[in-house]
C-alpha cells in the first residue's frame, strides 16, 4: 500500500477553481445589465403612455369621422416622445454598460447595443398593452358625438434605432477621452527616466555628484599628499601673473 499523497484539488479542500470566479462574475454582470435593460424598458413605456396625448376622431351623425388640423400634427407625438424618452434611456444604459462590462473590452459596445433595442422593443410593447386598444373596431363601435383617440403606436419604427445609438455614446466617448493606464504620466516618465540614468552612472562607476568626463577632475589623494605637478604649478602661477 503506497504512502504517496495525492495532493486535494481546490474543490476537495473548499476553494474555487481560479478561471470560475471570473466567469461567474461576469455572468453576474451580464444578467445585471440584461435585468437593468427590461427594467429601464418597462418603466420608459409606462412613461411613454402617460405623456403621449393622442389626438381623436369625432364621430358625425352620419357616421363620419373628423378630426382637426391639430388632431393630424398630433399624429407624430407618440414617434415624437418615443425618441426623447429612448434617447435618455439609450444614454442611461450606455453609462450602466460602461460602469459594470468596461473589463471585458470591446464585446461591451455589442452588448450596449443588443440591451438597449431590447428595450426599446419592451417599451413600444408595453405603451401599445397599456394604449386604447384597435382604433378601426373602436372606431367601428363608437356611436355619433363620441371622440374616438388614435392607438398607441410607432408610425415610424426607425425610432427604436435612436435608443441603441444613444447607448453608444458614453461607451464610445468614454473610451476616447479616458486616460490610458498603460501609458504613463510625462512627469512620471521623466522621472524614471531620470532614476534609470542614475542607476546606469551607478553601475558604470559615475557618482550623481562627480564631474562629467572631459572636464577638470579633483586632485587624486596621491597629488593631495605630494603636492601639484611642477607642470600644473607653473601654468598656475602664470595664470595668475
Amino acid at each position: 500500500m503506497s504512502d504517496r499523497v495525492t495532493p486535494a484539488r481546490p474543490e476537495a479542500a473548499g476553494g474555487e477553481e481560479p478561471a470560475a470566479a471570473p466567469a461567474r462574475s461576469l455572468l453576474n454582470r451580464v444578467t445585471l445589465f440584461v435585468a437593468a435593460c427590461l427594467l429601464v424598458g418597462a418603466l420608459s413605456g409606462l412613461v411613454w403612455w402617460a405623456v403621449v396625448d393622442l389626438p381623436g376622431y369625432v364621430i358625425a351623425a352620419d357616421g363620419r369621422a373628423a378630426t382637426t388640423e391639430r388632431g393630424l400634427a398630433q399624429h407624430f407625438g407618440s414617434d415624437a416622445w418615443f425618441v426623447l424618452i429612448g434617447a435618455v434611456a439609450g444614454l442611461l444604459l450606455g453609462l450602466v454598460a460602461w460602469w459594470r462590462l468596461v473589463r471585458i473590452g470591446w464585446p461591451v459596445i455589442p452588448l450596449a447595443l443588443v440591451g438597449a433595442t431590447v428595450a426599446a422593443l419592451l417599451c413600444w410593447m408595453v405603451g401599445h398593452a397599456l394604449g386604447p386598444g384597435d382604433f378601426a373596431a373602436r372606431l367601428s363601435a363608437a356611436q355619433p358625438g363620441e371622440t374616438v383617440p388614435i392607438q398607441l403606436t410607432l408610425g415610424a419604427p426607425v425610432s427604436l434605432v435612436v435608443w441603441p445609438f444613444f447607448a453608444t455614446i458614453p461607451i464610445l466617448l468614454w473610451s476616447s477621452l479616458a486616460p490610458d493606464a498603460e501609458q504613463p504620466a510625462p512627469l512620471l516618465a521623466r522621472r524614471a527616466r531620470a532614476e534609470r540614468r542614475g542607476r546606469h552612472e551607478a553601475v558604470a562607476g559615475v557618482l550623481p555628484g562627480d564631474l562629467p568626463s572631459g572636464s577638470a577632475s579633483a586632485p587624486s589623494p596621491e597629488e593631495q599628499q605630494d603636492g601639484p605637478a611642477p607642470g600644473r604649478a607653473r601654468r598656475g602661477a602664470d595664470e595668475r601673473s
